[in-house]
């Protein structure tokens, strides 16, 4: 009995003894666990943002051009039919199709213009005509008439004084009938000249308005300017030109071949980074469709002015950034994933965000492995880590979250 309660008690001081050290070395796994080594090396600052491509160049595939050296009044007409994005062209090759009603209904009543002013003029052609050829009779008459007049008065020469006066008198009004008349073919003449004329412009005006409309309604079928791939366009807005949208004067582009050669990675960054960002920082850029590659570019543009994009109430401001080289498999539209470096240092001390919390008096500090709470002066940050300036040297071991005995940490003097 005396042997079972002596084997019994040394297996309950084997238990407490086994207990005692794995809650040691449970605790120092678990304060391992949350220990990270001070580095030194180099630190990069940078603002990551995602975006999507753009080609920096491109030819603009136009719909008609209205009012431009032509007689075609300004209008707007919609979209009925548009090739797939993407599909590759070459040059000639249709693109889109263009309502052509207005244009129709247009050429229509330009038409019938044309042909009643056709047939005003020939009927002023005609008349005047017969007209004119009445009024050349009545001069062929008249000339008989001054003819016969003149010879009576010859004649009266033989009969009495008041006899010649009466063939005289005639005569002379014979002749003044025959200068009307002629003046009156002259004028008639002029005058007719003038009017058919005058309708021949209005006419001709008709007929080049004609021509110019039927020029623009060829442009109705738009085709490729140049050989490549399809890519829409896109208003200020940021919304794709689609079947159904409509063109005008001002704006006629139907759809944009890009060049592959240089593209650009249009990066939206919020408001509170963008005073970080100038025209000639490098950046490194990635492709979701290509996560193998990266690409170098730099920026290149930098908006004045900050935009809401739609679904969000912060502003933000686009940026342009010019990837290097060439890449012809990169296409409009893919996401890119932008970090745009804003400095860099060599050789310097930091740590992760998360070491550092704040003390007595909004003082930063950090906790040592070695039970102290270390006051810090920070420096420069990035997304994850922080450069200190002063308090903490390379390869000291401090915790990255406040240990559950804190308050027994001294404070470093």
């Amino acid at each position: 009995m005396k042997k079972t309660i002596i084997i019994t008690g040394i297996i309950i001081v084997f238990a407490f003894i086994a207990l005692f050290i794995f809650n040691k070395v449970t605790s120092g796994d678990k304060d391992a666990g949350m220990l990270t080594e001070v580095s030194r090396g180099k630190f990069e600052i940078a603002v990551m943002a995602t975006g999507e491509l753009m080609a920096e160049n491109y030819v603009e595939i136009k719909g008609p051009a209205f009012g431009q050296g032509n007689d075609v009044r300004s209008t707007s007409t919609r979209i009925t039919d548009l090739i797939p994005e993407g599909t590759v062209v070459k040059k000639g090759d249709y693109v889109a199709t263009l309502d052509k009603t207005e244009m129709d209904n247009e050429i229509k009543y330009i038409r019938e213009r044309i042909t009643g002013m056709e047939q005003e003029l020939e009927m002023i052609i005609l008349d005047t005509a017969v007209q004119m050829n009445n009024i050349r009779d009545m001069i062929t008459n008249q000339i008989y008439a001054v003819e016969e007049a003149e010879m009576r008065l010859r004649n009266s020469k033989y009969e009495s004084p008041m006899t010649q006066r009466d063939a005289e008198i005639n005569f002379d009004q014979a002749k003044r009938v025959l200068d009307q008349l002629r003046r009156s073919y002259t004028l008639r003449k002029a005058q007719t000249r003038v009017t058919v004329n005058n309708r021949k412009m209005w006419l001709g005006r008709m007929n080049r308005r004609m021509a110019d409309y039927e020029d623009i309604l060829a442009q109705f079928t738009v085709t490729a300017p140049t050989d490549g791939m399809i890519i829409y366009y896109r208003n200020r807005f940021g919304t794709k030109r689609k079947v159904g949208q409509m063109i005008n004067v001002v704006d006629r582009i139907v759809a944009t071949i890009p060049d592959l050669t240089t593209m650009i990675s249009k990066v939206y960054i919020s408001e509170v980074e963008i005073n970080r960002i100038k025209p000639g920082l490098q950046t490194s850029v990635t492709v979701d469709a290509f996560p193998e590659k990266s690409f170098t570019g730099t920026v290149i543009s930098v908006a004045n002015i900050g935009e809401k994009l739609p679904n969000s109430d912060s502003k933000v401001f686009e940026v342009h950034v010019k990837l290097d080289g060439t890449d012809l498999n990169l296409r409009p539209s893919m996401t890119t994933n932008n970090k745009i470096s804003i400095s860099t240092y060599d050789n310097v001390v930091y740590i992760p965000i998360e070491c550092v919390h704040t003390g007595a008096d909004s003082i930063p500090i950090v906790y040592t492995e070695n039970g102290y709470r270390q006051p810090i002066k920070p420096g420069e940050t990035n997304d994850k880590f922080v450069i200190i300036e002063d308090g903490l040297e390379e390869g000291e071991s401090i915790y990255m979250e406040i240990p559950e005995d804190h308050e027994k940490f001294k404070t470093a003097k």
